[in-house]
C-alpha cells in the first residue's frame, strides 16, 4: 500500500522588524503589529511569521507582546555604534546608534526552514536580500516581498512584480491609539 503525502501548503513570513518599523515611520505612520499578524494570516495564509529583532534588555515586554500576537520572535545581539558628528554638526551631538543586524539570521532561517514551507514572504525593502529573493524565486518558493514603502532598494527592482508596497495598505495596518480613535468619534 502506498502512502500519499499531501503537498506542503505552509506559507512562512520572514520579517526584518527594523526595516519595516523604520520604513513605515519614515512615511509618517506606525505599524499595528496585531493587525499586521492578522493580515498575514487572513490575506496570505501565513502559518509562521518569524519576527527578527535586535535584542535590548529594556524591550523584554515588547518581545513578549509580539510572541503573544503569534510572531516567532528571533532575537539577535545588538551593538552600540558611536558615530562622530559630521562636519558642520554640533560637536556635542555625538550619536550612539544601536544596531541589531538581522539580515544573516533571516537568510539562514529562510534556508533552514525551506523544506517546511511551500512559499515564503520576505518583509523588507533591504537590497541585502537580493540573493535570497532570487534563490527563492528560482526554487518557486517566493510568494511576495513586502516592502514598507515605495522607497525600497533599487537592487530589488528586478522583482517588482513580486513586491507589495505596505504603505498602500496604511489604512488597514496603521496603529491608532485609543485616544486618537476616541477623539475622532468625539469630533463627529
Amino acid at each position: 500500500m502506498r502512502t500519499r503525502f499531501r503537498k506542503n501548503k505552509a506559507v512562512y513570513a520572514f520579517i526584518d522588524s527594523q526595516n519595516l518599523n523604520l520604513g513605515t515611520q519614515r512615511m509618517g505612520w506606525k505599524m499595528d503589529w496585531r493587525k499586521f499578524r492578522q493580515f498575514l494570516r487572513k490575506e496570505y495564509s501565513v502559518t509562521k511569521a518569524y519576527m527578527f529583532i535586535g535584542y535590548m534588555a529594556e524591550n523584554e515586554s515588547l518581545y513578549e507582546y509580539m510572541h503573544s500576537l503569534g510572531y516567532l520572535v528571533v532575537l539577535k545581539p545588538t551593538l552600540e555604534i558611536h558615530a562622530q558628528p559630521k562636519e558642520g554638526e554640533n560637536k556635542d551631538a555625538d550619536k550612539n546608534t544601536v544596531k541589531g543586524n538581522v539580515d544573516t539570521e533571516i537568510v539562514l532561517t529562510a534556508l533552514k526552514e525551506m523544506h517546511n514551507y511551500s512559499k515564503a514572504i520576505i518583509v523588507s525593502g533591504d537590497g541585502d536580500f537580493y540573493s535570497l529573493i532570487e534563490y527563492l524565486l528560482s526554487r518557486q518558493k517566493l510568494a511576495w516581498v513586502m516592502a514598507p514603502n515605495w522607497q525600497y532598494s533599487t537592487l530589488l527592482k528586478p522583482f517588482e512584480k513580486n513586491i507589495i508596497n505596505l504603505d498602500k495598505l496604511r489604512g488597514r495596518l496603521e496603529y491608532r491609539s485609543k485616544k486618537t480613535v476616541s477623539k475622532k468619534h468625539d469630533d463627529n
